[in-house]
């Protein structure tokens, strides 16, 4: 059992065992110790990783994990010819679904005092070569499925919408280029710690774990935009009272530029939702867990109206001064 590595490389002797989200982990005395299998990851990621989160605890960060070394001091463990690390998180509080957007915009602010290079995990001004990779990379499965019969209502689906999706994609593209071009950054959009993904569920489910495994180094405005698109995909219907606050929440601690509403709208564009069903549809094992995406591509296509209409009005209802900033709009979504 992976526990049994605590005894043997860590001289943990442990109370219990758990599972936190997708990881194994166990507990000793009020403190949580999560088991990480780091295979595909590099040296200089790990450390690079490990530094952040000392960083972030150093500066006041609570509930962040710290990387804890072997009784060799070793970062990496090795057990049963795999690899892991573990992670201690010594403060557990309970955690509450509310103020998510106060204490994502003071983590940011500490992650932006970052002394030191950051490489490796740095996705700063990549958003464009990122995002034009995965649409040639889709639209290449596309036009190779053009000339024949779709074998099932999933690719039916996809040739049809692909074209829609494509025109979204490259404007959300341009929209990015021209913030890069016409727009000054301020010292607020400095990079700093954010996540793959954030939403609701990214520092746990019953209690606060912020786990350096789901980070990366970029602008803030990404996980304001990953956030916003979970929020929006959970309910189309009931979002706004949440989403207003967390974004009131977030600017009564850091004041958003216009820089940063450009990049965070520009994100919310691309329609990231459409591309991860197509990409999780080809590379699944499983008929079951295709089934369930056949059945989230339907529901997305369905929604495209109402979800034009939250990108059209989106400015107007975060109360952004578009025109004060003379911030432009996406001509087409302005019905």
């Amino acid at each position: 059992m992976l526990n049994h590595m605590l005894e043997k490389q860590y001289g943990i002797q442990f109370d219990e065992e758990i599972r936190v989200g997708k990881y194994h982990a166990c507990r000793k005395q009020g403190q949580i110790y999560l088991i990480v299998p780091v295979e595909g990851y590099e040296a200089d990621e790990l450390t690079e990783l490990e530094m952040l989160a000392d960083h972030l605890v150093r500066n006041g960060e609570k509930y962040c994990s710290t990387f804890l070394k072997t009784t060799e001091g070793q970062q990496i463990s090795e057990w049963e010819n795999r690899q892991y690390c573990v992670l201690k998180n010594e403060h557990i509080q309970n955690r509450k679904v509310n103020r998510h957007g106060r204490k994502l915009a003071k983590f940011h602010y500490r992650g932006r005092s970052v002394s030191f290079s950051v490489n490796k995990l740095s996705r700063i001004g990549q958003w464009k070569q990122l995002w034009e990779m995965r649409l040639d990379q889709m639209e290449k499965v596309w036009n190779d499925m053009l000339f024949q019969q779709p074998d099932n209502d999933f690719e039916r689906m996809f040739l049809e919408s692909f074209p829609y999706y494509r025109g979204i994609a490259e404007n959300s593209i341009q929209y990015l280029v021209d913030t890069e071009l016409d727009d000054e950054p301020s010292f607020m959009d400095s990079g700093t710690v954010c996540h793959n993904r954030f939403t609701d569920d990214t520092w746990g489910n019953s209690y606060y774990i912020k786990n350096p495994f789901d980070w990366v180094f970029d602008h803030s405005s990404r996980d304001l935009a990953e956030w916003t698109r979970a929020k929006y995909f959970h309910n189309i219907k009931t979002y706004e009272p949440e989403m207003r606050k967390f974004i009131a929440d977030y600017q009564s601690i850091a004041p958003l530029s216009s820089f940063s509403w450009r990049l965070y709208y520009a994100r919310i564009l691309f329609p990231l939702h459409y591309f991860s069903c197509i990409e999780a549809y080809y590379g699944a094992e499983s008929e079951q867990e295709k089934k369930l995406l056949e059945e989230n591509l339907h529901k997305f296509l369905q929604q495209s109206d109402d979800h034009e209409r939250f990108l059209g009005r989106f400015y107007e209802f975060a109360e952004v001064p578009v025109q004060k900033w003379k911030i432009p709009l996406v001509e087409w979504l302005k019905k």
